[in-house]
């Protein structure tokens, strides 16, 4: 198993506001787009947490089996660290959904993206904007924010929105 460490913030099993179904919801440390009215503040700071090994993480998801949800901070920031983690977890079967600040045409110029990617089912792209807020939305804070189809995404060559 890669040993790769990622500093983690929280590991909440069994949630059901990050994706469809019961889901593990992995909370990774650092964000820069500090959006005003952010839920995690504290996962803003990139030394806030523990390091874990992919290893670890594999543990701690493997004893529920649910699907799971990368989110934080915002788990683009640290690509490298978290490609580890993806492909292991897709390998092992895990839907993935993932959290991120970026708008899907930002994101897939980010360096190494494509080393995450492929292992990835579905993406919640956008900051939050308090003024956009909608508790009215599935797995989403604001109505700016999009559920992409990663992979029905990467065949058109644009982003392809899942209907939630």
């Amino acid at each position: 198993m890669d040993s790769t460490a990622i500093r983690v913030v929280d590991i909440v099993p069994g949630t059901s506001v990050d994706g469809p179904g019961l889901r593990t919801s992995i909370y990774v440390a650092g964000c820069r787009h500090q959006c005003p009215g952010c839920h995690n503040r504290q996962t803003w700071d990139f030394d806030y947490g523990t390091l874990m090994t992919v290893g670890e993480i594999m543990d701690v998801v493997e004893e529920n089996g649910f699907n799971v949800t990368l989110t934080g901070g915002d788990p683009l920031y640290s690509v490298d660290t978290i490609a580890p983690l993806v492909k292991a977890l897709a390998d092992a079967g895990y839907k993935i959904w993932l959290y991120t600040g970026y708008r899907w045409e930002e994101l897939i110029d980010i360096p190494r993206i494509e080393a995450v990617l492929p292992y990835v089912e579905a993406i919640v792209d956008g900051p939050f904007e308090m003024d956009k807020r909608d508790l009215s939305l599935c797995f989403r804070g604001s109505s700016n924010q999009r559920i992409i189809d990663v992979q029905a995404s990467l065949s058109a060559g644009k982003a392809v929105i899942f209907d939630y």
